[in-house]
């Protein structure tokens, strides 16, 4: 294929990232936007992280870009839109056009390519040093991604574990050596700040009593979703079964094309699986076995797609299904609005004025982003309001396990109003 027409295809891959770019941030995007606008460089390391789950290089990162760029939404979200391209021409360097085509229509790529999370960052990072550990004469290059890897998130631990066990069984112990040392020195650089993060992570998850549920406990339930994600993206609808049917062919279909010719490709498919096992493993002890946190490995899927479809005629049906199919699905997520993320826009655009507002106070950011002038108040707090009228976002109560409704009771509230958007709702209560 000529360059002017992967150049095409890339275009036509950044245009589609725009859609619906500006729509309403959710949460972690929110508190993405709250850390670099409220800390400084510094402050990310020492105030913010730790009593973050995440290491800070993608805050770092981020608090340099919006310096340039600002804090809109398309400013947030445009670090992710280009690492989503960047990897796209890793996956093409590594496997050709068919993997990249792959790889950039993918919809759960396409999904969190409009995130403003670390996730496309670290993908770019392990897919660059998935390029180096192929071509196995860059040791130095390879130690350095997997250094930024570990920097970003800390779940790309599983693929580089995985890159050492296998350089080990094939008796390449410089290589193994080495980049051990690489990982080891960079576990000791952040050692203290993983440290408090472990620490006050115990306390946040006490006073969260159900925040277990969400993390992603080792289940095959949670297994299972993993593919199911990767081929269908973040979509869902009812009725379930409906759902399930369709993302359950679709799903087989592609899992048929991934096994398909698994000989060319065994070195590929065993950092697919092997990551995979790590962290179901691991969600024994600390659950994390949630599909976003591995869509590092998405990039592997388009790759064995890829190496699949070599040797094979020009003209591949199963190749323009698959592309086809992947974009079928990005679009359905881009064009209809009920795929969207949680409205937190038109909700405080809905919000009374001079009505106070109580809610968890850590799930708050979004309020605060889009009305930096409202006054949030804790949700405990409620029980004790003098107020006649009051606004209850119940959003994340749930999961601290607050049954605000018997409070606001005993303090002689009624529920008057309920008022929904797309995953959020606010409560008007009054005496």
């Amino acid at each position: 294929m000529s360059n002017k027409k992967i150049l095409l295809i890339f275009i036509f891959a950044f245009l589609i990232r725009l859609i619906a770019l500006n729509q309403s941030l959710w949460l972690d995007e929110a508190i993405t936007a709250s850390v670099v606008r409220s800390f400084s460089f510094f402050q990310i390391i020492t105030k913010f992280s730790p009593t973050d789950f995440h290491p800070p290089l993608y805050y770092l990162f981020m608090k340099l870009w919006t310096n340039m760029f600002g804090y809109s939404e398309i400013a947030l979200r445009m670090p992710s839109v280009l690492f989503s391209l960047m990897t796209g021409y890793v996956v093409y360097l590594i496997g050709g056009v068919w993997a990249m085509a792959f790889f950039l229509f993918n919809p759960l790529i396409v999904y969190y390519s409009q995130e403003a999370r670390m996730y496309m960052m670290v993908t770019f990072f392990l897919t660059v040093a998935l390029y180096y550990f192929l071509k196995n004469n860059k040791q130095i290059l390879f130690g350095l991604f997997i250094s930024l890897a570990f920097l970003t998130f800390y779940g790309s631990i599983f693929l580089i574990v995985s890159f050492l066990i296998y350089s080990l069984y094939k008796k390449n112990y410089k290589f193994f050596i080495l980049n051990t040392f690489y990982l080891i020195l960079t576990t000791l650089i952040v050692s203290p700040l993983l440290y408090s993060q472990l620490i006050n992570s115990k306390v946040a998850l006490s006073q969260a009593t159900n925040w277990s549920l969400v993390l992603g406990k080792a289940n095959l339930k949670n297994l299972f979703l993993i593919p199911i994600k990767f081929s269908i993206g973040r979509i869902s609808f009812y009725p379930k079964w409906l759902y399930w049917g369709i993302a359950g062919t679709w799903t087989v279909f592609v899992l048929r094309t991934v096994l398909l010719r698994t000989v060319l490709t065994k070195t590929v498919l065993y950092l697919l699986i092997f990551p995979l096992l790590l962290g179901f493993f691991v969600s024994f002890f600390t659950p994390m076995l949630q599909y976003f946190r591995f869509i590092y490995l998405i990039p592997i899927v388009c790759l064995i797609l890829g190496f699949s479809l070599s040797g094979r005629a020009k003209y591949n049906l199963g190749g323009y299904a698959t592309v086809g199919g992947f974009f079928i699905f990005s679009m359905i997520y881009l064009l209809l609005p009920q795929f969207h993320r949680e409205d937190w826009k038109s909700l405080v655009k809905s919000l009374p004025k001079n009505v106070p507002i109580y809610m968890i106070l850590s799930s708050s950011d979004p309020v605060k982003y889009y009305s930096q002038s409202s006054n949030v108040l804790t949700l405990e707090s409620s029980k004790d309001s003098k107020q006649k009228e009051i606004i209850i976002i119940p959003y994340t109560a749930d999961i601290y396990g607050l049954d605000y409704k018997t409070l606001l009771s005993k303090n002689g509230y009624q529920l008057k109003k309920e008022v929904s958007f797309r995953e959020v709702t606010y409560e008007r209560w009054a005496k």
